[in-house]
C-alpha cells in the first residue's frame, strides 16, 4: 500500500497488515486492547483535518477489545479479524450507535440491532471503532456531500476522498483503522479506495448480506470492503461470506487470462492515468467493449438507480425535502421525472448485456481497466478537463465502476501508483503524487482470480 506524503501525519496502521496485525496479537507482540487504544487515539489526532469517521464508540471498542484479548487468552481464535480494529460506513447498522446516512433526516437515530455484515464482524472477533462519513445516503461518488461535512483525501485534505465510502477510504489509507466497511451501488468503495490509494473490493451482488444496510438501489446495492491491500481485503471477504479459505485459487490463478479493457469504450480518461494503470496491470492482450454497449450500460445504470432511489426516497421528498443536501435533492427531483416505462426497458437491456459482456470472459478470466479515469478532483469541484475539453466530474468518477454494478459482478481496485505532472487542465489545478487505481474484474465464483492476479502484480 502506498502511503500519503510525509508532510501529511498518518496513523499508526498505515502501511500495516491485517495479516501482520493478527501475527503480533497471537504472538504476544500486542493486545487488542492496545491496538483500539491506538485506532481510538488516531481518530482524536487526525479525523479533524479529514472528517473521516462521524461517530466514535471508545466506551464500545475497548469493551470488546478486552473481550478478543480475554478469548485469545483462553484459547479461542475466531479468525483473521480477531482483534482488529474496523470502521463501518454509516448506511449500515450497528446495535446502539447513531446512524445518520449522512442526512438531516436521520437525525438522532440509533437503531437496536446490527446489520448482517456487522454481526459476521462481531462473530469474527473484530472490533468496531465507530462509523465513517457517507454521501447523503450514498447518492453521489464525491464524498463531499454530507450533513456533517465531506471526507477529505489524506494524500492532500483539499481534494475529495471520493464517494460514496469516502470516510471509510480516508479512515484506512490514514492508518487510522487497518479495515473498514463500505457500501457499492455504482463505485462507492471502488472510488475512494482509487483515490486515496488503497484496496477495495466490490463482491458478486448480494454476496455479502445486506439486511440491515439503509438502500440506494436495491438492485444495484452491494457491500464492500477497504483495506490497505487486496489480501486483507480477501481475509475480510471469507469472514463475511462464512467461507473457510480452503481453497485459495492458486493453481487456477497460475493460468489466469488477463486482458486489459480498453477503456475509450466507457468514457474519456486522462492519459497519463490511463498510461499508469496499463503498466501496473501486466495485461498482454487487449479487448474492448462491444459498439455502443458502453453508451448502454450507463444509461442502463443511471436509470435503474434513478427510479430505485426515488423510490426509497418518495416520502422524505414529499415530506421534508428541506432536510436534504441541496445537491441531493436536485438530483432526487431529477430522478423522480423518468418515467416507469425507461425503469422497464433499463431492466430488460440488463439482461441482454449480461451474455454479451460475459463474452469477454469466454477468452479471458480477468479484466483490467482504471478504477477512475482521473485523479482526486478538489473537494466542491463539478467540472474539470481532459484534453481541452470539459467533463462532469460525477460522471468521470463512476465512468470505469458502474458497469460491473449493472451486471453483479466481482470487482476489486488495488493501487497503482501516483500519477506525476499536472494532470487535469487548468480547471482541476496540479495533481502531482496523486495516488490511481487498477481495477481487475471477473465472473462471480472465479473471485479467487482476483486476488491471485493482484498478489502476482504486487510482487512484480
Amino acid at each position: 500500500m502506498p502511503t500519503p506524503p510525509e508532510s501529511i501525519k498518518t496513523g499508526p496502521f498505515a502501511g500495516r497488515t491485517v495479516a501482520a496485525l493478527g501475527q503480533d496479537l497471537r504472538e504476544g507482540r500486542t493486545t487488542a486492547t492496545e491496538l483500539a487504544r491506538q485506532a481510538l487515539d488516531a481518530v482524536a489526532g487526525l479525523d479533524p483535518a479529514l472528517n473521516a469517521f462521524v461517530n466514535v464508540d471508545p466506551a464500545g471498542a475497548l469493551e470488546a477489545a478486552r473481550r478478543a484479548d480475554g478469548e485469545l487468552a483462553g484459547g479461542t481464535d475466531r479468525g483473521p479479524l480477531h482483534g482488529i480494529p474496523v470502521g463501518v460506513k454509516d448506511l449500515i447498522m450497528v446495535a446502539g450507535l447513531p446512524a445518520t446516512m449522512g442526512s438531516r433526516h436521520f437525525s438522532g437515530y440509533v437503531p437496536d440491532h446490527d446489520a448482517a455484515c456487522v454481526t459476521r464482524l462481531r462473530q469474527a472477533g473484530a472490533v468496531i471503532v465507530g462509523k465513517t462519513t457517507t454521501h447523503e445516503f450514498a447518492y453521489g461518488p464525491t464524498g463531499d456531500r454530507s450533513a456533517t461535512g465531506p471526507s477529505r483525501n489524506p494524500w492532500n485534505p483539499a481534494r475529495m476522498s471520493g464517494g460514496s465510502s469516502g470516510g471509510s477510504a480516508a479512515a484506512v489509507a490514514a492508518g487510522m483503522v487497518p479495515l473498514a466497511l463500505g457500501t457499492d451501488t455504482g463505485g462507492s468503495v471502488r472510488i475512494p479506495s482509487a483515490l486515496c490509494g488503497i484496496a477495495g473490493f466490490k463482491p458478486a451482488y448480494d454476496a455479502i448480506p445486506s439486511d440491515g444496510v439503509f438502500p440506494l438501489s436495491r438492485t444495484l446495492d452491494h457491500v464492500g470492503v477497504l483495506a490497505g491491500d487486496a489480501r486483507d481485503c480477501l481475509l475480510a471477504y471469507r469472514c463475511l461470506t462464512a467461507q473457510d479459505g480452503g481453497h485459495d485459487g492458486g493453481q487456477e490463478a497460475c493460468r489466469a487470462r488477463v486482458a486489459w479493457l480498453d477503456p475509450a469504450g466507457l468514457f474519456p480518461g486522462d492519459s497519463r492515468v490511463v498510461r499508469a494503470v496499463r503498466a501496473a496491470s501486466g495485461a498482454e492482450e487487449e479487448v474492448r467493449l462491444p459498439a455502443d454497449a458502453g453508451g448502454e450500460l450507463r444509461e442502463t445504470y443511471t436509470t435503474i438507480q434513478s427510479c430505485e432511489a426515488v423510490a426509497v426516497h418518495a416520502g422524505r421528498l414529499a415530506g421534508a425535502p428541506e432536510l436534504f443536501d441541496s445537491e441531493v435533492l436536485d438530483r432526487l427531483r431529477a430522478a423522480a421525472d423518468v418515467p416507469g416505462r425507461r425503469y422497464v426497458r433499463a431492466m430488460a437491456a440488463r439482461e441482454r448485456l449480461a451474455p454479451m459482456i460475459g463474452e469477454l470472459f469466454g477468452r479471458h478470466d480477468v479484466l483490467a481497466l482504471p478504477a477512475v479515469p482521473i485523479t482526486a478532483p478538489l473537494i466542491g469541484l463539478r467540472e474539470t478537463v481532459l484534453d481541452g475539453e470539459k467533463i462532469a466530474v460525477r460522471a468521470a468518477l463512476l465512468a470505469f465502476t458502474s458497469p460491473w454494478n449493472v451486471l453483479g459482478l466481482p470487482a476489486l481496485t488495488v493501487p497503482a501508483g501516483p500519477v506525476g505532472g499536472p494532470v487535469g487542465g487548468p480547471v482541476g489545478g496540479p495533481v502531482d503524487g496523486l495516488p490511481v487505481g487498477l481495477q481487475l474484474v471477473c465472473r462471480p465464483g472465479h473471485e479467487a482470480l482476483l486476488f491471485e492476479v493482484a498478489a502476482r502484480l504486487a510482487r512484480s
